[in-house]
């Protein structure tokens, strides 16, 4: 790591790594543990999601269990299929370039990619080993994460955060090049490698003076998308929206639905296309906007973890069990081997 990048996720709360800004929340959820009186407590939170939503969940699963009208068509690649079957599988499925290819397990947007040409397919699957997902691309301008609760038997649930994504892009000036607009940008400067190899035609290249340069499609904050809080679109009326659609998803009470909609007034309206549903294991997204301080998004993580606590006691109550020990230390081997094998 360059100095630079230690300055910036430094400065940066955002970037610090996982296990250093969990530490305050790894503390928190030992405590919830020994008042549950089990470690993997949380897996009794959605009962139609596997684990609840934690650990080796399928999101072709989840998917199924979603209203069609709300989302994107979508097929599930096992790995062992040749990509001619894969090429007649999105033409049955009437699925056509640009796509989406994800791994049906992963998480943080790891492994996710915009495929343009059946030529990417190869270069894709030489990444993933593993079975992965087909989806249609929603070109859509507004993407953003809602995040939804419910107390099992109540009526009425909670909108407790929604996050707005920005593309990470840069801004021509008409005398800098791509990448010496990257190496100002830090947002675009965390991402340099990556973006040097599939830019790497344009690199030396002088950006027009204005022009939005587009940097990454996919909207994931580990690709460098900028998270922006959009708490304020939560209104009753939009809660009204997700309290019906999550009547319509067996098991769901607790999780971040991940869409695009034309605008917030389509959004208010219930039109919008539902790429993922996350459960127990999602974040309220709107914390990672840079002008978000590392207190108040303590505040919104611990307020969620206790939500999550209540749901999975209440669903425990109601006789949904909590996964064992044993099955789980199973579990999360099982998903180290996924893990290995995507990159093998």
């Amino acid at each position: 790591m360059d100095w630079k990048t230690f300055r910036i996720r430094l400065m940066k709360w955002e970037y610090w790594p996982f296990t250093v800004a969990y530490l305050p929340i790894f503390i928190y959820w030992i405590w919830l543990s020994l008042k549950a009186r089990s470690l993997l407590y949380f897996t009794a939170s959605n009962p139609g999601i596997r684990n609840g939503g934690m650990l080796g969940e399928s999101k072709s699963e989840i998917l199924k269990q979603i209203p069609n009208k709300y989302i994107p068509a979508s097929i599930l690649i096992e790995s062992d299929v040749s990509n001619e079957e894969i090429l007649t599988r999105m033409k049955d499925a009437g699925l056509a370039f640009p796509v989406i290819f994800k791994p049906d397990m992963g998480e943080r947007g790891k492994g996710v990619h915009k495929i343009t040409h059946p030529e990417e397919i190869d270069m894709y699957r030489k990444e993933i080993r593993t079975s992965f997902i087909i989806q249609e691309f929603v070109d859509l301008p507004v993407e953003l994460g809602v995040f939804y609760s419910r107390i099992p038997g109540g009526s009425k649930g909670k909108i407790s955060s929604v996050v707005l994504k920005e593309m990470l892009f840069v801004t021509g000036d008409g005398v800098s090049t791509l990448e010496e607009l990257v190496q100002q940008n830090d947002r675009a400067y965390l991402q340099k490698k990556t973006l040097m190899t599939r830019w790497a035609p344009k690199w030396k290249d002088v950006i027009p003076k204005d022009k939005k340069f587009i940097l990454e499609t996919v909207g994931n904050h580990c690709r460098g998308t900028k998270f922006l809080n959009g708490n304020f679109l939560i209104t009753g009326k939009l809660t009204e929206i997700f309290d019906s659609l999550s009547d319509e998803i067996p098991g769901f009470n607790f999780g971040r639905f991940d869409l695009r909609t034309r605008s917030f007034a389509h959004l208010e309206r219930g039109e919008f296309k539902i790429m993922e549903l996350n459960g127990a294991g999602s974040e309220p997204a709107h914390i990672y906007d840079p002008a978000v301080t590392v207190t108040d998004a303590y505040r919104s993580l611990f307020w969620h973890w206790k939500t999550l606590y209540r749901i999975s006691r209440e669903n425990h109550k109601n006789g949904i069990p909590y996964l064992s020990l044993r099955d789980g230390i199973r579990e999360y081997r099982n998903v180290l081997k996924n893990q290995q094998l995507k990159h093998s």
